[in-house]
């Protein structure tokens, strides 16, 4: 029986799995999170993470090696980079293993045909393409520097602006403003203002979800404010999306395309999706079929293992 590892690292977690040649999940283990950009130790620290995570993975399955392993890493955005964490995890005598951005994970754990656009949506935003030929290119990510939005903390900063926009200077009205205060039993714009260090704080979590959630519910009872904000992140994804089919090369008449995160996995997020469809033909001559990501993206690393890595 052949082993396989698949190796999902974030900001603040990182997701360990042992596969076998059948796809089969045998082992897994959660670690803390292992991109070298926010650890103190950088490079060195984020590989030790993953390290100890394989090493612990193993030893759970009661094996001593395995036949090769893949890896999705945030922060992996340049040749650099990988040179760096690749020089690393040889020094610490890892053997048989590749490493790609986590963004591409998600094309191959949602595609069916493993060529297909992955645009994800959560605490941040990226959009990773493989295409028919193994080419890959990966787009956004760089927070305002690459005009990223529809994140998480986007959505929350623009809900928030909108009421501002409305309450302190008597600009357009929005369902928002009600909802806002209603949920958060407000009487006055000084309390509203008063969230603020709710929404900067480590433990800003809870709020920011509470200011999603109630965009998406503007959103879908059609209020002209929230409908504006989704137009503009339908516009950029469109944008994104049209640039990687008209920069690589997709078979068939429709482009697949892989939506994760939690804006697109775990929200009613359907009538900015829809927007997203719309407007695609339009800039790139190409029609998108969306599929919502339904499993772990580090069931990725296996299903590319298998494709490119693992002679047939």
């Amino acid at each position: 029986m052949g082993y396989y590892i698949g190796v999902d690292g974030g900001g603040t977690k990182t997701h360990f799995a042992l596969f076998n040649e059948r796809r089969e999940l045998l082992a897994e283990h959660k670690g803390p999170g292992s991109n070298h950009e926010t650890l103190e130790g950088a490079f060195e620290d984020a590989s030790e993470v993953i390290m100890q995570g394989v090493r612990a993975l193993m030893e759970a399955a009661g094996i001593s090696a395995v036949d090769f392993t893949l890896m999705g890493l945030a922060g992996i955005d340049h040749p650099f980079q990988y040179d760096l964490m690749r020089g690393k995890l040889e020094q610490k005598g890892l053997e048989r293993f590749e490493i790609f951005n986590d963004g591409f994970l998600v094309v191959k754990a949602g595609s069916e045909s493993g060529a297909a656009i992955g645009y994800n949506c959560g605490t941040g935003t990226c959009c990773n393409a493989i295409d028919s030929r193994g080419r890959i290119l990966q787009l956004a990510g760089l927070g305002d520097f690459s005009g990223d939005v529809g994140s998480g903390p986007w959505i929350a900063v623009k809900t928030f602006r909108m009421i501002y926009d409305e309450v302190f200077l008597g600009m357009a009205k929005t369902a928002l403003t009600q909802m806002v205060f209603s949920r958060f039993g407000l009487s006055n714009r000084e309390d509203f203002l008063a969230l603020i260090p709710s929404l900067e704080t480590e433990k800003s979590e809870e709020t920011l979800r509470q200011f999603i959630d109630i965009f998406f519910e503007a959103l879908n009872a059609d209020d002209p404010q929230a409908l504006a904000v989704a137009r503009e992140m339908a516009q950029r994804a469109a944008h994104l999306i049209s640039a990687h089919i008209r920069q690589l090369d997709f078979e068939g008449e429709a482009v697949e395309v892989v939506l994760a995160g939690s804006i697109h996995t775990k929200l009613p997020s359907g009538k900015y999706v829809e927007m997203i469809r719309e407007l695609i033909p339009g800039m790139c001559g190409r029609e998108a079929r969306f599929r919502i990501l339904d499993k772990a993206p580090v069931y990725g690393c296996i299903n590319w293992i298998l494709q490119d890595y693992i002679e047939k």
